[in-house]
């Protein structure tokens, strides 16, 4: 089984090195000094699931991957459109192509490239990056991805990928609803993303102000009115599942918005709060938290896009 992982950082080198190990034929899409510590040492992973360290094909071309069984496209949602543009080498007739990253409409972008035929929609649950150039450090023992036919229909190529999950022991399953998870996790990573980075300190000391997490609460709200003016139902306990989770998860840690934000590195903003916004705007919905998470932001994101000298 062929696999090509394209946006080899905290996700998808983690899931891929796991299917590698498992077997799978796996070629990584990189750049910069990330690729070149991978094609001099190798891919390195830290985990509480299990280090990892092996050697797999590295390389920033496309077309030196080739024709691939299943495209992982684990790159930031503001590439999906360009990186789409440039997948035709991977293909072949029965070519799969899961997204596992931020947002609700990458699998369209992908779709209006590549056909819908070959879309699989996809979301991945971890908190992992890159640590440093090869290295990836994953954070806590959650490193689920949920995976699913857009018209919610069981076929082999989904229940093929879901075995080889399974082999390389990777928490996976095939979801018969897969845009109502990828809603669920708009909504939650909305809200962590969008106070961490607003508030720029970490997930405990914003758990424990209660204006702080009644705020985060509204934005999940806000994002719960929008899925379902788009079609997408949410179940009730939303708030309270991702309240939950939040309660669970490690006090010090942040968001990759955040880590982007004060790393000069261009963010996810658009695909996360900006869309909330427009569609907003779209279905005449109010979502003052999300437009204030956005309005803060923007300066940010419009500074980091910018070129670096």
């Amino acid at each position: 089984m062929k696999i090509a992982v394209l946006g080899a950082g905290g996700v998808g080198a983690y899931f891929g090195g796991r299917l590698a190990k498992a077997g799978a034929d796996v070629h990584l899409l990189a750049r910069g000094t990330h690729l070149r510590a991978l094609i001099e040492r190798g891919l390195r992973v830290r985990s509480a699931n299990g280090n990892l360290e092996l050697r797999l094909p590295a390389t920033d071309r496309i077309e030196d991957i080739g024709p691939a069984d299943y495209v992982l496209v684990c790159v930031k949602s503001l590439e999906t459109e360009s990186v789409a543009a440039r997948m035709k080498p991977l293909l072949h007739d029965g070519t799969t192509v899961i997204s596992l990253q931020n947002g609700v409409d990458n699998e369209e972008k992908l779709a209006r490239v590549l056909g819908s035929e070959r879309i699989v929609g996809g979301v991945a649950f971890i908190m992992s990056t890159i640590s440093e150039p090869g290295t990836i450090e994953h954070v806590g023992p959650l490193a689920r991805i949920v995976f699913g036919e857009m018209d919610g229909s069981r076929s082999d190529r989904t229940e093929s990928f879901l075995s080889l999950c399974k082999e390389a022991q990777i928490d996976a399953e095939v979801s018969s609803d897969i845009r109502s998870v990828l809603w669920n996790k708009f909504s939650f990573i909305c809200a962590l993303a969008g106070m961490t980075a607003t508030v720029r300190l970490p997930l405990g000391e914003i758990r424990a102000s209660s204006e702080a997490l009644e705020m985060a609460k509204n934005i999940v709200r806000e994002v719960m009115a929008i899925a379902a003016a788009e079609g997408v139902t949410l179940p009730p306990d939303t708030v309270d599942k991702a309240v939950g989770l939040a309660m669970k998860m490690d006090p010090g840690i942040f968001s990759s918005l955040h880590y982007d934000m004060t790393q000069g590195k261009p963010m996810e903003l658009e695909a996360l709060h900006g869309t909330a916004v427009r569609l907003a705007h779209k279905h005449g919905i109010n979502a003052p938290m999300c437009e204030a998470v956005y309005a803060i932001l923007k300066p940010w994101a419009m500074r980091n896009a910018k070129p670096r000298s």
